[in-house]
């Protein structure tokens, strides 16, 4: 104790404790452009998904909105196909088959999705076009960010958010659009008339828009996304990945005319461009990390510089650790993506939509809902007959208008007092309400099981049979 009090004054107090950031300062990143091969396959993908996107909203069919998710009526109309609450379980095998597919992709060829398809890829990626039109490439965007703020810098950043801004809400216009029939949406915005959650989700999706690809970009897919969090469950050592081979590139370095040293040295010349075209701001050179999401920028910018150097294209490049490692030619790497993880996710995810697809295919187009009058379960009619009466839902689900017939059976002379036809327009729900009778000694007291059948006149294979309880008194 004594001894430590006479330590001097400064190694008391490096003795004291400190403290330890956490978090680490966002280094802003400027991403530069870079043309290649996956590049132009990213445009495509960005176009395409845009034009699904947008485009989408404009198609019609049979007079109607082509694709249209109609809350108020909570019908979804896919083109010719209308589904309701009741067809939950088509949403559901969508999303499983959805998950599947994206589990099988990143088996096979690593986070591919985030890379070209993300929509966070997708409208960063649009951002980053109208940012480099306003202000320049790389080199004149951290300039100009440097600057102190003048009317120069005011104008430029005014009008790149200025776009930004009207994209956003394009963006936020355009989904609600899926939700409310657009025409009808135009003409509420037009005349001033729109409801609080059609301004709340235009605004909100809009903006969320505007903050993740205009300011949050990869911070997004490095601490927001769960995908990159979990891909390592899904990745193995013959996933296809963005590698750089270190037996090619180190000892990397500077190559100078006339140096005796450069048969020693490596291919790569250390210029940093994979860095600096980087979108998270990684160097790739350090092996896989969890911040990659597979958009290839990296193998664009290095091949012209192999080009250059006169080494072969390739020091980065789609490979997997085992290639890396046993040195694998194209063909044995092809050969080694038929792994049981493949063959196991291929094979639900077969299963899944040839089963999807056979209930869709042999979907009958009418549901049919039963429901007792529960102020009376049973009466007596003047000539001594019981009646029960129900109220029977029958939704048309098809997009033409069907007459069907009501017929019940289960119980001797059982039959329906009156109307035994009902006319349903299409995509509408109507009710019908049948009252039911028979004599006092057809069943055993209380409830008897009987069958409503609906049958459409003009197609007997449109038809529905539900149970339901007759109940004697």
């Amino acid at each position: 104790m004594k001894a430590a009090m006479k330590q001097p004054a400064e190694k008391q107090e490096d003795m004291k404790p400190q403290g330890v950031s956490f978090y680490e300062k966002r280094k802003k990143i400027f991403p530069k452009g870079v043309r290649g091969y996956f590049d132009n396959w990213r445009i495509a993908l960005v176009i395409l998904t845009q034009v699904i996107f947008f485009g989408g909203l404009w198609l019609e069919w049979n007079g109607r909105q082509a694709l249209l998710l109609h809350l108020v009526e909570r019908k979804f109309y896919i083109f010719g196909t209308v589904f309701w609450p009741q067809d939950v379980i088509y949403l559901s095998a969508l999303l499983i088959v959805s998950a599947y597919g994206l589990f099988l992709v990143t088996a096979i060829a690593g986070r591919l999705f985030c890379g070209y398809a993300c929509p966070q890829t997708v409208y960063t990626q649009i951002f980053m076009w109208i940012e480099n039109k306003v202000e320049g490439e790389r080199n004149a965007r951290i300039k100009l960010d440097k600057e102190p703020m003048s009317a120069r810098k005011f104008r430029i950043r005014a009008t790149k958010h200025g776009l930004w801004l009207l994209f956003s809400l394009w963006t936020g216009f355009t989904l609600v659009g899926y939700f409310t029939p657009v025409k009808e949406l135009i003409e509420n915005i037009r005349t001033n008339n729109l409801g609080s959650w059609e301004i709340f989700w235009i605004f909100f999706y809009g903006g969320f828009t505007y903050l993740m690809a205009g300011f949050m970009r990869e911070q997004v897919c490095k601490h927001m996304c769960p995908y990159a969090r979990f891909q390592s469950v899904m990745f193995d050592a013959d996933t296809m990945i963005i590698t750089y081979d270190p037996e090619r590139g180190e000892p990397r370095g500077i190559r100078k005319k006339g140096d005796a040293n450069v048969a020693q040295q490596g291919d790569c010349i250390d210029c940093g461009l994979c860095v600096q075209v980087c979108p998270t701001g990684i160097d790739i050179r350090k092996g896989l990390q969890y911040e990659c999401i597979g958009c290839a920028a990296c193998i664009d910018v290095c091949d012209p510089v192999m080009d250059k150097i006169g080494a072969p294209r390739g020091l980065i490049r789609y490979s997997t650790e085992n290639a890396l490692a046993h040195h694998m030619t194209r063909q044995e790497i092809f050969k080694h993506i038929i792994r049981p993880r493949i063959l196991l996710y291929m094979a639900i995810l077969l299963f899944i939509t040839i089963l999807t697809s056979w209930f869709l295919a042999h979907r009958i187009p009418l549901k049919v809902d039963i429901i007792r009058d529960r102020s009376t379960l049973a009466r007596e009619a003047d000539d001594g007959q019981i009646e029960n009466v129900f109220t029977l839902q029958i939704m048309n689900t098809e997009e033409r208008a069907h007459r069907y017939k009501v017929s019940v059976d289960g119980l001797p002379g059982l039959d329906i007092a009156g109307e035994h036809e009902v006319e349903v327009p299409a995509a509408t729900l109507q009710s019908f309400m049948a009252v039911v009778h028979t004599q006092p000694d057809a069943g055993n007291k209380g409830a008897n099981p009987i069958h409503f059948e609906i049958v459409a006149e003009e197609n007997s294979d449109i038809k529905v049979r539900e149970k339901a309880s007759f109940m004697l008194p």
